[in-house]
Protein backbone atom coordinates (compact mmCIF):
# COMPACT_ATOMS: atom_id res chain seq x y z
CA UNK A 1 0.00 0.00 0.00
CA UNK A 2 1.47 2.89 -0.89
CA UNK A 3 -0.15 6.76 0.46
CA UNK A 4 0.46 10.18 -0.93
CA UNK A 5 0.37 13.10 0.81
CA UNK A 6 -0.64 16.79 0.07
CA UNK A 7 1.13 18.98 2.10
CA UNK A 8 -1.27 22.30 3.15
CA UNK A 9 0.55 24.95 5.12
CA UNK A 10 2.15 23.27 7.86
CA UNK A 11 0.39 20.34 8.00
CA UNK A 12 -0.39 16.90 5.78
CA UNK A 13 -3.44 15.14 4.87
CA UNK A 14 -3.63 12.18 3.40
CA UNK A 15 -4.88 12.52 -0.09
CA UNK A 16 -4.68 8.87 -1.64
CA UNK A 17 -3.75 5.27 -0.95
CA UNK A 18 -3.54 2.45 -3.74
CA UNK A 19 -2.28 -0.74 -4.12
CA UNK A 20 0.77 -0.88 -6.53
CA UNK A 21 1.85 -3.67 -8.58
CA UNK A 22 5.58 -4.08 -6.99
CA UNK A 23 7.38 -5.04 -10.70
CA UNK A 24 6.30 -1.72 -12.25
CA UNK A 25 7.39 1.37 -11.82
CA UNK A 26 6.05 4.58 -11.02
CA UNK A 27 6.50 7.69 -12.44
CA UNK A 28 5.20 11.42 -11.63
CA UNK A 29 4.17 13.57 -14.58
CA UNK A 30 3.46 17.24 -13.84
CA UNK A 31 1.68 18.21 -16.89
CA UNK A 32 0.72 21.88 -17.97
CA UNK A 33 -1.88 23.40 -20.78
CA UNK A 34 -0.75 25.11 -23.35
CA UNK A 35 -3.31 27.62 -24.68
CA UNK A 36 -4.65 25.35 -27.25
CA UNK A 37 -4.91 22.30 -24.69
CA UNK A 38 -6.98 25.27 -21.59
CA UNK A 39 -9.43 25.59 -24.82
CA UNK A 40 -10.11 21.99 -25.15
CA UNK A 41 -10.60 21.32 -21.91
CA UNK A 42 -13.40 24.32 -21.02
CA UNK A 43 -14.84 23.61 -24.29
CA UNK A 44 -14.96 19.36 -23.48
CA UNK A 45 -13.97 18.87 -19.73
CA UNK A 46 -14.37 15.19 -20.28
CA UNK A 47 -11.27 15.25 -22.60
CA UNK A 48 -8.58 14.24 -19.91
CA UNK A 49 -10.59 11.29 -19.26
CA UNK A 50 -10.92 10.98 -22.56
CA UNK A 51 -7.01 11.41 -22.45
CA UNK A 52 -6.57 9.18 -19.40
CA UNK A 53 -7.74 5.82 -21.69
CA UNK A 54 -5.62 6.83 -24.34
CA UNK A 55 -2.71 6.56 -22.04
CA UNK A 56 -3.86 3.42 -20.39
CA UNK A 57 -3.93 2.11 -24.63
CA UNK A 58 -0.11 3.39 -24.33
CA UNK A 59 0.65 0.58 -22.05
CA UNK A 60 0.83 2.99 -18.89
CA UNK A 61 -1.76 3.16 -15.72
CA UNK A 62 -2.64 6.19 -14.52
CA UNK A 63 -2.80 5.45 -10.48
CA UNK A 64 -4.01 8.98 -9.26
CA UNK A 65 -4.37 12.17 -10.79
CA UNK A 66 -5.26 15.79 -9.33
CA UNK A 67 -5.72 19.25 -11.32
CA UNK A 68 -3.01 21.85 -9.24
CA UNK A 69 -2.88 25.14 -8.42
CA UNK A 70 0.32 26.86 -9.31
CA UNK A 71 3.36 26.50 -12.47
CA UNK A 72 1.57 22.95 -13.00
CA UNK A 73 -2.20 22.22 -14.12
CA UNK A 74 -2.06 18.19 -13.22
CA UNK A 75 -0.36 15.70 -11.02
CA UNK A 76 -0.31 12.44 -12.54
CA UNK A 77 0.87 9.20 -10.79
CA UNK A 78 1.29 6.47 -13.09
CA UNK A 79 3.01 3.13 -13.63
CA UNK A 80 4.69 1.62 -16.23
CA UNK A 81 6.56 -1.38 -17.79
CA UNK A 82 9.75 0.65 -17.95
CA UNK A 83 11.27 4.11 -19.28
CA UNK A 84 10.56 3.21 -22.60
CA UNK A 85 7.06 3.39 -22.23
CA UNK A 86 6.35 6.04 -20.21
CA UNK A 87 8.73 7.90 -22.43
CA UNK A 88 6.44 7.18 -25.15
CA UNK A 89 3.49 8.38 -23.49
CA UNK A 90 5.02 11.89 -22.60
CA UNK A 91 6.38 12.36 -26.05
CA UNK A 92 3.19 11.19 -27.97
CA UNK A 93 1.01 13.85 -25.55
CA UNK A 94 3.33 16.75 -25.90
CA UNK A 95 3.52 16.26 -29.88
CA UNK A 96 -0.19 16.82 -30.03
CA UNK A 97 0.34 20.79 -28.77
CA UNK A 98 -2.03 20.40 -26.09
CA UNK A 99 0.31 20.37 -23.09
CA UNK A 100 3.44 20.05 -22.04
CA UNK A 101 5.00 17.19 -19.63
CA UNK A 102 7.49 16.40 -16.73
CA UNK A 103 8.63 12.97 -16.12
CA UNK A 104 10.28 11.54 -13.05
CA UNK A 105 10.55 8.23 -11.93
CA UNK A 106 9.56 7.23 -8.51
CA UNK A 107 10.53 4.94 -5.86
CA UNK A 108 9.28 3.96 -2.46
CA UNK A 109 11.08 5.52 0.87
CA UNK A 110 11.82 1.75 1.56
CA UNK A 111 13.42 1.63 -1.54
CA UNK A 112 15.55 4.51 -1.14
CA UNK A 113 16.56 3.12 2.19
CA UNK A 114 17.20 -0.46 1.01
CA UNK A 115 19.45 0.94 -1.44
CA UNK A 116 21.36 3.17 0.44
CA UNK A 117 22.02 0.08 2.81
CA UNK A 118 23.95 -1.49 0.25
Amino acid sequence: MVQIFLREGCSERLISAYKISEAMPIYVMLTTLTDEGRKTIKVKPERIKEVNKEVEAMGAKILVQYAVLGPYDFINILEAPDDKTVTRVAVELGSRGTLQTLTMVAITIDDLIDALKK
